[in-house]
């Protein structure tokens, strides 16, 4: 247990030691915090000229709240405890396959296929990974408790990309982590650059941006098509949600989980008594755990 315990700290600070080294040096490889400024303000400059509601505010409802969870979920809950606690479960999880006689990153391989290849497989089966976690996110109740707080924005723009509860940290990477770099060992030293893509959809996703990909909706997610997941309501059919696509929407289309019946660029977003759920970012955080069953 004390070992258990010094690893923690010790990857803590490692991890410490890696975010102050990006902050410092802009200029370094593979920069996951100037990266996602520069997106933000890139989408952000995009919502002030070419806004959807016009008449939403630039600096709209939620809009400081959405920030103070990027801070929260990107730099702090990383640096105090889920990259620590990520090495320590992959520690367990090697063990228990070492156990089981289970083999370690050799299941299927894609270093066989070319640069271009290995991104283009690992970015549709992340995306598919992500979409089935989504839609469970929804349907299992304990799940949909925490996953209410992304759908607690009240107006939509590129930041509530970055509102949810800390705890799908560990639904989506867990997932992410058993299928794609266990199953199908991909080489991780390429995912950041699906990683700047995702980034990039999932605020343009989110954003207040008069967009519309054409043709191309049918495989890409976009604001005009996720606002809907967003509603606040739905027909008895999609009652657990809709539209369920991270980057891409071609999962939607094959499961028959669209969603979008007409223009929402003025629907009411949110949930059942929505009115009734907090909207401070410490009580939005504790909310998921004190809530015996659904407000």
């Amino acid at each position: 247990m004390v070992e258990l315990f010094y690893f923690f700290i010790e990857t803590s600070l490692l991890y410490a030691n890696y975010l102050w080294h990006i902050i410092s040096n802009p200029l370094a490889s593979e920069n996951y915090f100037y990266l996602l400024i520069l997106l933000s303000v890139i989408v952000w400059i995009l919502e002030i000229f070419f806004p959807w509601r016009q008449n939403q505010s630039i600096i709209r409802r939620g809009f400081w709240m959405d920030f103070s969870f990027m801070f929260f979920n990107f730099f702090i809950f990383n640096l105090i405890f889920f990259v620590a606690f990520s090495e320590i479960s992959e520690l367990f999880f090697h063990k228990a396959l070492d156990y089981f006689h289970i083999p370690e990153n050799d299941v299927i391989s894609l270093s066989i296929f070319s640069v271009g290849i290995q991104i283009i497989i690992y970015f549709l089966l992340s995306d598919f990974i992500q979409w089935i976690i989504h839609r469970l996110l929804h349907v299992v109740p304990l799940f949909w408790r925490f996953h209410k707080v992304h759908h607690s924005v009240l107006e939509m723009g590129f930041a509530a990309h970055f509102r949810f509860h800390f705890f799908e940290h560990f639904v989506y990477k867990g997932g992410l982590y058993i299928f794609l770099c266990w199953l199908i060992n991909f080489e991780l030293k390429y995912v950041f650059y699906i990683h700047s893509i995702n980034i990039l959809i999932g605020h343009l996703n989110h954003s207040n941006i008069h967009l519309n990909y054409g043709v191309l909706k049918y495989v890409f997610n976009n604001p005009k098509l996720h606002i809907w997941h967003h509603s606040k309501s739905f027909p008895t059919k999609h009652l657990k949600g809709a539209n369920f696509g991270i980057s891409l929407s071609i999962w939607d289309y094959l499961f028959k989980t669209v969603y979008m019946p007409f223009d929402g660029k003025n629907i009411s977003l949110g949930f059942d008594k929505i009115e009734k759920y907090p909207q401070s970012f410490i009580k939005l955080l504790i909310e998921p755990f004190r809530a015996e069953k659904e407000t």
